[in-house]
């Protein structure tokens, strides 16, 4: 038998232990929002502020939090987290990386609505 509550603990341990590696040099306010968004939004599946707080199980209400996670969005990315976080990421990324690009779910077009025509006003 699976035991899935392990499973999950060390998935966050793991979620977290990069969201430290890559917010080493941020102050404790700015960790914990990093580590916050960051196991909230891969343990939801999603970006939703809501569903990011669902995820976080904290004591406080649920529009405390969203109001929280708001304002220290509305401050942005300061300079030193995002040196942190490219640091971090270029260790693990090739100095040439190949990108895979999948347009099969695109729409196909017809021909003669690809052209342009101007607009008269």
């Amino acid at each position: 038998m699976v035991n899935f509550t392990s499973n999950t603990y060390q998935m966050k341990r793991e979620i977290l232990s990069f969201s430290n590696k890559i917010s080493k040099h941020l102050s404790k306010p700015d960790k914990k929002f990093s580590a916050d968004m960051t196991y909230g939004m891969l343990a939801a599946g999603s970006c939703l502020l809501t569903d990011v707080v669902d995820q976080l199980h904290e004591d406080t209400k649920k529009v405390n939090s969203v109001e929280r996670l708001t304002r220290h969005l509305n401050k942005g990315t300061s300079s030193t987290a995002l040196k942190s976080y490219l640091t971090t990421i270029r260790k693990w990324a090739p100095q040439e990386p190949v990108i895979h690009i999948d347009d099969s779910s695109r729409k196909f077009i017809p021909q003669r609505k690809r052209t342009l025509r101007p607009i008269m006003m």
